[in-house]
C-alpha cells in the first residue's frame, strides 16, 4: 500500500470512482517525480541502458537525415522522455565526427521529474530542458526523438458489457483499489498521445523536420486491455500501489499518425530489430567485439540478443518516423 493509495481512496469515497485515465495519469506524476526507475535497481531498462550500440545508432539516423537536407546551421534536437539522458549522449558521441552537426544541433529535453532532470544535466550539460513541446520556440527546423515516451501516457479505457460501452472506472473496497469488473471486450484510447502527436505533426509541417517514435505497440486494430504495472522488474497488478510501478501502456502507431494528420509523411512502424539491423546493428556490434575481451564480447552479443530478437525487444517493439513532405525518406525504413 502506498501514500498515493490512501489519498485516491478518500477522494473516491468523498467524489466517486476515478476514470482508469485519470488513476494512470495520477500513480506515474507520483511515479516518476520521486525516482530515478531505470536500471538493475530501479524498475525497468530501456534500450539505451541495454548497450550504448542504441544510441549511437539513432545518433546516426538523425546525422544522416541532417546531412540529406542540407545540413540547416541550426536545427532542435529534441527528446521527449528521455530517463537518464543516456540515449542522447550516446547519439552525440557517435555524431561528434560529422562536420558541423554539434554545432547546428540544440538540444532539448522533455522532462517534468527533477530527479531525471538533474541526472540528465550530468550526462549532457549543454542541454536545455522543457516541461512540454509546447514550451520550445519554433524558430528553426526540428528532429524529436521519443523512445518508449508515448507508453507512459494515461489511456481511456472502454468496456462492452450488457450495457453497451462504458468508460472503466477504479473504485475502493476496504482501503484497497480496483478497477470495476471488467468487461469482456475492452478498447483503449491515449487523448494525450494523440495530442503530442498532432502538435508534432503541425510543427514539423510548420518548421520542416521529423519525429521518431521507438515503443512497443501495434498499429491499426484493436489490442485489449494492456495496462501493466512494471516493479522491480517484474510486473504486479496496476492497481496494488500507485505511485510506486510504472504504468505502461501499448501504444497504437496508426493513431499517432492519423493525429499528425494526413500531410506529414509516415514511414513503418516497422520492428525494432528491423529497423537497427538496417542501420547496422551487426556491423557496430563486430567492430565492437573486436576491442573487447571474451567478457565483454558476451555483453555485446547478450544486448544485441535482447534488443533484436523476436522474443525479447526485436518483434514487440516498433519504430516509426513522421517526416516533413519536403524531406528525404528516413534511413531504417523500407520505401
Amino acid at each position: 500500500m502506498s501514500d498515493l493509495n490512501d489519498v485516491l481512496v478518500a477522494q473516491i469515497a468523498a467524489n466517486g470512482p476515478l476514470t482508469v485515465h485519470d488513476y494512470m495519469e495520477r500513480s506515474n506524476t507520483a511515479y516518476y517525480a520521486a525516482r530515478d526507475p531505470l536500471g538493475a535497481a530501479g524498475d525497468f531498462t530501456t534500450a539505451p541502458e541495454i548497450s550504448q550500440i542504441f544510441g549511437e545508432l539513432v545518433g546516426a539516423w538523425i546525422a544522416d537525415l541532417w546531412q540529406r537536407v542540407g545540413a540547416p546551421a541550426r536545427f532542435r534536437l529534441i527528446e521527449l522522455g528521455p530517463g537518464r539522458g543516456t540515449l542522447m549522449a550516446d547519439a552525440l558521441r557517435a555524431s561528434r565526427h560529422v562536420p558541423g552537426f554539434q554545432d547546428a544541433a540544440l538540444v532539448t529535453f522533455v522532462e517534468t521529474s527533477p530527479v531525471l532532470r538533474a541526472a540528465q544535466a550530468g550526462i549532457v550539460p549543454g542541454a536545455d530542458h522543457a516541461r512540454s513541446l509546447a514550451d520550445i520556440p519554433d524558430d528553426m527546423p526540428l528532429i524529436v526523438i521519443a523512445n518508449e515516451f508515448f507508453d507512459a501516457l494515461p489511456v481511456r479505457q472502454y468496456g462492452r458489457g450488457a450495457g453497451g460501452w462504458r468508460e472503466l472506472t477504479v473504485a475502493a473496497k476496504d482501503g484497497r483499489l480496483a478497477r470495476e469488473p471488467a468487461p469482456e471486450h475492452v478498447r483503449e484510447a491515449c487523448p494525450a498521445g494523440e495530442a503530442i502527436a498532432a502538435m508534432a505533426g503541425a510543427r514539423i509541417l510548420r518548421q520542416g523536420g521529423a519525429m521518431l517514435v521507438i515503443d512497443y505497440g501495434y498499429s491499426g486494430g484493436e489490442a485489449g486491455d494492456t495496462l501493466q504495472a512494471v516493479k522491480a522488474h517484474r510486473k504486479i497488478d496496476p492497481f496494488a500501489s500507485p505511485g510506486t510501478a510504472d504504468l505502461t501502456a501499448h501504444v497504437d502507431f496508426q493513431a499517432l499518425v492519423n493525429a499528425a494528420g494526413t500531410d506529414v509523411r509516415a514511414y513503418g512502424p516497422v520492428t525494432q530489430a528491423a529497423f537497427l539491423s538496417a542501420l547496422g546493428i551487426g556491423v557496430r556490434a563486430e567492430a565492437l567485439m573486436r576491442r573487447a575481451d571474451d567478457a565483454g564480447r558476451k555483453i555485446i552479443a547478450s544486448a544485441v540478443h535482447r534488443l533484436t530478437a523476436p522474443d525479447q525487444m526485436g518483434a514487440l517493439f516498433k519504430v516509426m518516423a513522421l517526416v516533413h513532405p519536403e524531406w528525404p525518406p528516413p534511413a531504417g525504413f523500407a520505401v
